[in-house]
């Protein structure tokens, strides 16, 4: 699952125990496909109400309310040190937002996106229209793709010979031969990193002339991913629905003609591209 942005409007103030916020959603533009949209099946945030649609003028938000007790900074920062649970918020979220996303363009906010209530969400709509059609315009028919490429795992240490592993004074030499062992393994590795850089490159470039727009993204070392294999691109692409195809042929030549691990992964609905609306 493509995971939504990071927290943006927990609740900072301790709220009444019974009081209630807008949780936002998606931002879609206010169709009769998505006015008529049957939202009852989504479970939304945990505690909340029903998923439901709020209106403003040419846009319709997907939100729900929720107990505004359950999104404060402190609740929401113990809830992000636990794994499972923030996973199960994310997926809510994402379900919401896909649901949306399936019966048109829909601008994905980010996760715990809050507002004290529908007033003060439509009023942000308004406020803001004009940056949420151009999202909506520059996403229109399009879905994000994640692309990430490894590098072959390392070359092995240098082997200890027999005759070296001996007890007793080193043979003459020995020492200079390990060192340029160790030389060679050092080398090895370091035009493996070159080698793997530049595949990424040329990765990132030939995706790029696929797409409408992309972003390069940090890569993950081997203690976050827990594999011995290194992480050299990790990129994101916005491609036209129509062009999918397209692109994973492309994928699957870099493959073969790099020889490198690359994984794609998608569609998504195109979290990393609405201009941070």
């Amino acid at each position: 699952m493509k995971h939504p942005a990071p927290a943006a409007h927990a609740q900072t103030q301790a709220p009444a125990p019974d009081a209630t916020a807008t949780y936002v959603f998606a931002v879609c533009r206010g169709t009769r496909a998505i006015n008529t949209a049957d939202l009852t099946g989504l479970p939304g945030m945990p505690g909340g109400g029903q998923v439901r649609l709020l209106a403003s003028g040419t846009l319709t938000a997907v939100v729900q309310t929720v107990p505004a007790a359950d999104f404060t900074d402190e609740v929401w920062q113990l809830r992000l040190s636990d794994r499972q649970e923030i996973e199960r918020y994310a997926r809510a979220h994402h379900e919401a937002v896909s649901a949306a996303a399936a019966r048109g363009p829909a601008v994905p906010l980010p996760l715990a996106t809050l507002y004290l209530d529908d007033e003060r969400a439509r009023g942000v709509l308004g406020d803001e229209a004009a940056r949420f059609h151009g999202a909506l315009k520059r996403i229109a028919h399009h879905t994000e793709w994640g692309v990430k490429v490894y590098r072959p795992p390392a070359p092995p240490e240098p082997a200890v010979s027999a005759a070296a592993a001996r007890p007793g004074p080193p043979a003459p030499g020995a020492g200079l031969a390990y060192l340029n062992r160790k030389r060679g393994v050092h080398d090895r590795r370091e035009r493996s990193r070159e080698e793997a850089l530049q595949v990424a490159e040329s990765v990132d470039a030939e995706l790029r002339d696929l797409a409408a727009e992309s972003r390069r993204l940090r890569t993950h070392g081997a203690a976050l991913t827990g594999e011995q294999r290194v992480h050299v691109l990790n990129a994101t692409y916005l491609v036209a629905a129509d062009r999918a195809d397209e692109l994973r042929r492309a994928v699957g030549s870099l493959r073969e003609r790099t020889g490198a691990q690359i994984e794609l992964s998608g569609p998504w609905v195109p979290y990393s591209f609405v201009g941070g609306v």
